[in-house]
Formats: C-alpha cells, structure tokens, sequence
C-alpha cells in the first residue's frame, strides 16, 4: 500500500473555476474536499499516528523534505484538508494549524526571534499575547516594547534589533484599529515582518490583513472558527514571497536555512518549531469540527456584528462609554471602515459603574471568558483575562476596572436589550439607593 504522501488526491489540484476568485461562502463549504469517487462529500476523520512507506528510499525523502506523511504529531490528512481551507479563506501561502491560538502565536513568535532580537507590539493586544511578551519571551532572551496603537508609537520603538511587530486587527477588549497598511511599511523599512491576529475579524471574512502589507496571521479557531465554544484549536498562516533576508535565524550557517528553503522558508520553520519541535499538534478529530464551524462562519459572524452594532449604538447612550469600532464616536471607526468589510465584527466593550452587581443580573447573557461563541458571553477582564497584567499593564491595555467585555451571539436582539436593560435599571436602582442613604 502506497504511503499518503504519494497519493496526489487527498489535497486536490485546484481547478480552473477553483483558480477564478470565488465567494467567501463557496470557499468555506466547498475548499479542501477532493473530486473524487474515492472520497466522501466531508471531512474524514483519519486518527493514523504513523503513516507506512514502501521502501527505505520513500521514508528517507519524506523526512528529508518535510513534505507528505510520516508521523502525526507533524501531519495529519485531516489537518492538512482544513489548512487547505484556511489557506483559501485568508488568501495564504500556507497555514500550520496547531493545538490552541496561544500555540499560533507562541510559534509565529519562535519562528522569526531569536536570542537578542525585540518585538514591537501593540499594548491592547489580548492578555494571554501580553503574557508570552513580557512572561516568556524574556526567558529566551527576546525583549518586547509594548506601545500605543498607532503608526507614530510603533516607529518609535523600532530598534536595529527588531524582527517582529504585532497587532491585532481589533484590538481584545478595547475594539482600536491598527493602520495596517502604515505599520507594515515601517515593519519592512526596518527589515522586520508584521504579523496580525485577526481572529475577530474571522478567518478572512471582515479584514485580509495579507492585502495590507502583513507577513504572518495568527488565529484563534476557537473562537468564529468553531463558533460553538466547544474545540481549541489555532492557525498560523504566512503570505506568499515573505522576505526572511533580513532575519539571521534564516541567514546564519552554511548553508542558511534560506539557502536550502528558499521561497517556503518560513513556512517550513513554522511547521518545525510550532508542530515537529513543540508538538502543540491539533488533533483530527478537533480539525474536522472546525472544517465544518467554517462552513458557517459568514452567516454567524455577519449577523453577530449587525446584532453588536446595534447594541452598541443603544448602549452608547445610557451608559459612561462603549468601545466599538463601528460607532461614528469611535477614534477608530475612520481605520475600521478602510480595513473591515461586511461588519465592524462581533464584541464590543462597555464601562458600567458596578461591574459585579451588573453581571450578576444579567438573566440571558453568560459570564465566561469566550468570544465567537453563538451564545453572548460577558466577562470583566480586570478580574479574569488582563488579571495577571500589572496595573499600569491593565491600564495600557485600555482596561479599567469598570469594564466590560461582550461578545454577541445569535440570540435576538431584543432579547440581548431587554436583558442588559434590566440589568443596567437595577444597578442604577442600586447606586441611587445607596447615595440616598449617605
């Protein structure tokens, strides 16, 4: 029996209609399934943890090249037909799905920083990003500055050691927009690569950061990807004709990895450390679910948005601020109609004045630290996902301790207002009680 990796099927050709720009819609159902009587109309799920070769000569170039099957923890058929996916929705060279999206970042990071190198980022980037930064990367001798989100602020940080700078497309919790297209040519004046989070701008439905000048994309597929808060999963996908020359993890040796990588370079790096090295491996079963949460994602995410607009548009009124990009009040909402499409995405943020009597009435929305689920969730991120930023980093980030951060689900919407509004008049209830008795 043939190893996988010589049967050209699993991952079909694309065909000339395949090859025209089709909708986003007909990607996310039809990408990454072969054309085939041998294969079903789906994703089969193939638990395999070894893949068989037919001679010594076979197993030695696969492992040689890094191409086809040999072990699962490097490769999988089911994981390789949702990276095909991913691939078409986001417009890249290449995806390597992993374990988590803090695995995505995790290994973005690793595959073009080395001891000595810096790392510029924005500081509203999401907890968990913040704590690789400044956590762990210190431990490997890779420092990072944490700056404001705008082109003047990252020019400023950027030092002859930098390789990386990082935004995210909206940014969690506070919905600000990097000016993509500005940060990627002083990225590039610099020698450094761009690599954007765009996990709430779905996988390349509401913003393709690759069209703006971006090297690398991290996901979350957790999040709209799944879009049912059941599987964790990521992604990390690099444009085609990346420029690694300026990047001495690339350059050094004889020969350079450069050398005997060439153009796929940084893709084969990415694969190297995030899935061979680490192994922070996606399970089949984990890529298949996903595969299908894409299938859906443009009717979830679009209506989530529509249904986060118009909540943010009600709340902007009667409570101190809200924080969203599609609000005509927002700092932000100038960028965010240059770089979104079909929506200013699903969450928004909100300050109340007690932000624990407000959650604990909510009677429909749920506490929990998730965003891109179908249900809305509502969490304090002070207290749970900035937690262990300090408190200057919590305010840098744009958290304060009155705020809230809600992700919009498919409920309807009068439902969603009715249930904040209840809320909202008992805490107002609360606060007039309590100023009347002093």
């Amino acid at each position: 029996m043939k190893s996988p990796s010589s049967t050209p099927t699993l991952i079909p050709e694309p065909s000339k209609l395949e090859q025209a720009e089709q909708g986003y819609s007909t990607k996310a159902v039809q990408s990454g399934i072969p054309r085939t009587s041998q294969h079903g109309v789906g994703f089969a799920v193939q638990n395999m943890v070894a893949f068989q070769f037919e001679t010594l000569e076979e197993g030695a170039e696969v492992f040689a090249s890094g191409d086809g099957y040999s072990y699962a923890r490097v490769q999988n058929p089911t994981v390789k037909a949702l990276e095909a996916r991913l691939t078409a929705l986001e417009g890249a060279g290449a995806t390597v799905a992993l374990a988590s999206g803090q695995a995505a970042s995790f290994t973005a990071m690793l595959s073009t920083c080395r001891v000595g190198d810096h790392i510029v980022a924005s500081s509203s980037v999401f907890g968990g990003t913040s704590g690789l930064l400044n956590n762990v990367l210190p431990n490997l001798g890779i420092r990072s500055s944490l700056v404001e989100n705008t082109a003047e602020a990252v020019q400023a940080a950027m030092t002859p050691d930098t390789r990386l700078v990082w935004v995210e497309t909206l940014g969690n919790p506070v919905c600000d927009v990097p000016d993509l297209e500005r940060v990627a040519q002083i990225a590039h004046a610099h020698g450094a690569l761009l690599c954007v989070d765009n996990t709430w701008a779905g996988i390349g439905l509401l913003c393709r950061p690759f069209e703006y000048g971006a090297d690398l994309i991290v996901h979350s597929l957790t999040k709209w990807a799944g879009g049912q808060g059941t599987v964790l999963g990521g992604a990390v996908m690099v444009r085609d004709g990346v420029d690694v020359s300026s990047l001495p993890m690339f350059t050094l040796g004889s020969p350079s990895l450069l050398e005997q990588r060439g153009e796929g370079a940084l893709a084969w790096k990415l694969r190297s450390i995030g899935a061979q090295q680490i192994g922070m491996t996606l399970s089949p079963q984990s890529a298949a679910s996903f595969a299908l949460g894409v299938e859906t994602l443009e009717l979830r995410l679009t209506r989530e948005s529509a249904s986060a607009l118009e909540l943010a548009q009600w709340l902007e009124p009667r409570v101190s601020r809200v924080l969203y990009a599609g609000l005509h009040s927002s700092k932000w909402h100038t960028l965010a109609q240059k770089y979104l499409q079909g929506g200013f995405g699903s969450v928004l943020s909100f300050e109340v004045d007690d932000p624990s009597s407000f959650l604990s009435r909510l009677q429909l929305v749920r506490i929990a630290p998730n965003i891109g689920d179908t249900r809305t969730l509502a969490i304090h991120p002070w207290s749970t996902t900035h937690s262990r930023l300090s408190e200057a980093g919590k305010y840098q980030s744009g958290v304060t301790p009155q705020l809230i951060r809600l992700s919009v689900g498919l409920e309807r919407v009068s439902d969603l207002l009715e249930d904040l509004s209840q809320a909202l008049e008992q805490v107002k209830g609360l606060i007039e009680m309590g100023s009347a008795r002093v």
